[in-house]
């Protein structure tokens, strides 16, 4: 009970030490650490790890509402996983669309504006995963107040190769040449081809687990962005640890390369 107080206490503490101005637009995570949380707490399978991964997803949105965040990226899965286990990867998809349906139905997020955006190689992914993808995309398309792209099948170099794809198919039927479109390729050209074409580059981009590395997590986008590493395995990440983060990236000096 004492131990509650005291980090409630904090929390304030730390929320009232952010400066508004000062804080992130896009919020990017990488949700690692379901597995090892289910195998050192003892739980009966790695899928009741993924499960209580997915609980603490609305915590993260109710976070990020709070503080002003406008967009969210959440890394739920990516190529590789694709290739796991088909038992655990069946189960892990339906963890996925449940979550993803739960978000898109919740009547909070639809008072707040939520809306709910797939990125990834969407065709790769099951059917049942990708219809409730697309089910939450269309019924939260009218949000606007906080914008939640989900990644799903995703990988930062597979989207920049579709992204080449793209902008080559676009340029040879509009009948430029090869080697026209070689001689006028720019960053500006290529970015319109992205998963996440329209969306603002990430901020902030989070990690949890204690790894340090983005695993190929929004290559392209992340060019710019700040890191913040936390040991937390995803399951047991707080809102003491997203406000660290936050506070993390409200000291930074971004240069944005200059």
């Amino acid at each position: 009970m004492v131990r509650k107080l005291l980090y409630r206490i904090y929390e304030r503490r730390l929320a009232a030490s952010l400066p508004p101005d000062a804080l992130p637009q896009h919020v990017g995570v990488i949700l690692d650490g379901n597995r090892r949380f289910a195998r050192e707490r003892g739980l009966s399978t790695v899928a009741d790890g993924h499960r209580l991964g997915a609980g603490k997803i609305q915590h993260l949105l109710d976070w990020c509402h709070e503080f002003g965040v406008a967009y969210v990226t959440l890394w739920l899965l990516s190529t590789e996983n694709l290739s796991r286990d088909e038992r655990e990867l069946a189960e892990l998809t339906a963890i996925i669309a449940d979550t993803v349906t739960a978000i898109a139905d919740n009547p909070r997020n639809r008072s707040r504006g939520f809306r709910i955006t797939p990125v990834g190689a969407l065709d790769s992914l099951p059917d049942e995963l990708r219809l409730a993808l697309k089910r939450a995309a269309d019924s939260t398309s009218s949000g606007g107040e906080l914008h939640v792209q989900v990644a799903v099948g995703y990988g930062g170099r597979q989207e920049i190769i579709d992204a080449v794809r793209g902008l080559l198919q676009q340029r040879l039927a509009a009948g430029q040449t090869l080697e026209e479109v070689i001689a006028g390729l720019t960053p500006e050209l290529l970015a319109p081809h992205l998963y996440t074409t329209g969306t603002p580059d990430p901020d902030l981009i989070i990690r949890t687990s204690g790894e340090i590395r983005l695993s190929g997590f929004l290559l392209w986008q992340s060019a710019h962005s700040e890191f913040h590493f936390t040991d937390a395995y995803w399951p047991a990440f707080r809102k003491i640890d997203f406000l660290r983060a936050l506070r993390d990236f409200a000291g930074r000096n971004r240069r944005f390369g200059r």
